[in-house]
């Protein structure tokens, strides 16, 4: 026994959520290097301490596997961490004097740029118009993203800068919004964005370096050791920069494993390549990703049937089936993990039918395809996530983002029946990963716990499907297990056990034994990343 190699460091607590309990049990993990060395009791890993050992014990404060948020995008995350909130806002006024009271605290920007506004929580539910940002910056461009990311409030500064004028048509997919006179109005829907951010996304590299350092910082202090970094349209396509991940990684500042998700685009030799430069245990390339359709509120999610405030349309898919089934079999044929955005019936359909395809193909594999967001199914739907293999990526707390009532006029009753149904899908057999889609959400998991776990929408105190809540244990296990699995990497991350990575997390309170409120107040004390701290709240309590 005293042969045993020293742990570089001890944890213990009465209350350690390994993953493979349902609930937490006293105990203590010994790491050595970036491994888990041991877990057990704590007379158990005595054996493991020597002179050089630093020993910790927190109490009855929980501890579990690192938080692996499943969806982000995570320089345009860095960039809203920056940016002003619009999300309190009740009316196109209040949000304009936010956007004002922040432009003067930043002179120095070229670009004022906010996030989160929603118009639905607004009086008048109208959507706003471009001149009451004139007023305030005739000559200051202004670039406001919507609450849901899909689109975009812009002032005429903005236009005049990208260009866009009456004349200027819409893009494939995507509106630029015009008024009764044939004027754009300001406000620019889905693709349409991109006009606008190609100009307003064009950053030095020293700036993107602070944006991703913003965003490392803010992981650290939630608890978040991993994430998958999404590809997110073209409006985001001048962010990203895998080169600088990498350069992170090399002088060890990228202080979470980092997993990208390219754009699905048809080049899968391309894709081949990334694929085969960034592949080390902190970064790599995971898979691709494309959207099928947009959101509900601006009703470019794609349903099945016609929306119910207004029959005429149903949206439509951003590509034709024949392409979506051609470049998912191409790229299943290289092992690809495909995701796609897909939240309206429709679109969830066309992604699970072009993942069957693949399938007759190609053959069945373990290709863990996974659909994101999964708002709104046709039930015929649901049982084909298990029968395909196919991965339900939610983030629960987007359906209390939404104001419910707006939401619900736009789908109807009936379907509102099977709003983000996490509990459904689990029963029959679908695996769950969650996230937060960062910065469309705050990138704590907290928020996204305590939704799945209440189902308390955007009143704050009605519940919505109270038939598709799920255990805290089950809701835990989405968040870092089942993310782990859907990245392949189940046997190296998502639990606490001897000879895993050591992503590891302290919280400043055990939430099992807590009223369910408290989970929204939660926080993180320690976040061990590769077996280093990656955030402190302060001088961690020691034994020794």
């Amino acid at each position: 026994m005293n042969q045993r190699k020293k742990a570089d460091i001890v944890i213990s607590s009465d209350a350690i959520f390994t993953g493979l309990t349902d609930y937490p049990v006293p105990g203590a993990i010994a790491v050595t290097g970036n491994r888990i060395e041991a877990v057990g009791s704590k007379e158990d890993i005595k054996s493991f301490i020597g002179n050089e050992t630093k020993v910790y014990n927190y109490g009855n404060q929980l501890i579990i596997p690192g938080f692996h948020d499943f969806h982000v995008h995570a320089m345009m995350g860095g960039l809203a961490l920056e940016s002003v909130n619009l999300f309190d806002a009740r009316s196109e006024k209040e949000a304009v004097e936010m956007v004002r009271e922040y432009a003067e605290s930043k002179p120095e920007e070229a670009w004022i740029i906010g996030f989160m506004w929603d118009s639905s929580y607004w009086e008048d539910k109208r959507l706003p118009y471009r001149s009451s940002l004139d007023r305030v910056f005739p000559d200051r461009p202004v670039l406001l993203f919507h609450a849901e990311g899909h689109y975009t409030w812009v002032n005429s500064k903005a236009l005049e800068i990208a260009g866009i004028s009456r004349d200027t048509g819409n893009p494939s997919y995507g509106t630029i919004e015009k008024d009764e006179y044939g004027e754009p109005t300001g406000i620019l829907i889905e693709d349409a964005s991109s006009f606008i951010t190609k100009y307003a996304y064009d950053l030095s590299k020293s700036k993107k370096a602070v944006l991703l350092k913003s965003f490392l910082k803010e992981a650290g202090r939630l608890g978040v050791t991993s994430v998958n970094n999404l590809f997110g349209t073209e409006t985001l396509s001048k962010l990203d920069d895998f080169e600088l991940f990498q350069e992170f990684e090399e002088n060890g500042d990228l202080t979470v494993r980092m997993h990208l998700f390219p754009a699905l685009d048809g080049d899968v030799e391309s894709a081949k390549q990334l694929r085969e430069k960034y592949q080390s245990d902190k970064l790599r390339v995971s898979g691709l990703k494309q959207f099928i359709d947009g959101v509900i509120t601006s009703r470019t999610a794609y349903l099945l049937e016609p929306y119910a405030d207004q029959p005429g349309t149903r949206g439509h898919a951003a590509f034709s089936r024949e392409t979506i089934n051609e470049r998912v079999i191409a790229a299943d044929k290289e092992g690809f993990s495909i995701r796609f955005h897909a939240i309206g019936d429709g679109a969830i359909r066309l992604a699970l039918d072009a993942y069957e395809e693949a399938q007759k193909a190609n053959g069945k594999r373990d290709s863990r395809h996974s659909i994101e967001h999964v708002e709104v199914i046709h039930p015929d739907d649901i049982s084909r996530f298990s029968s395909l293999g196919v991965i339900a990526s939610m983030q629960p707390n987007h359906f209390a983002l939404s104001e419910r009532g707006v939401y619900t006029d736009r789908i109807g009753k009936e379907r509102e029946n099977y709003v983000f149904a996490i509990n459904t899908l689990k029963n029959k057999g679908a695996k769950l990963a969650f996230g937060t889609d960062f910065p469309i959400d705050s990138l704590n998991p907290m928020r996204q716990i305590y939704r799945a776990i209440t189902r308390v929408d955007s009143s704050g105190k009605d519940v919505w499907n109270a038939k598709e809540r799920i255990t805290l244990c089950e809701a835990l296990r989405a968040y870092t297990y089942g993310s782990a699995f859907g990245t392949f990497r189940d046997h190296e991350l998502g639990t606490l056990e001897a000879g895993k990575l050591a992503d590891i997390v302290i919280l400043d309170r055990n939430f099992f034994d807590v009223p369910v409120q408290e989970i929204l107040e939660t926080k993180v004390k320690l976040t061990i990343s590769d077996g280093k701290v990656a955030f402190t709240e302060q001088e961690v309590p020691s034994l020794s």
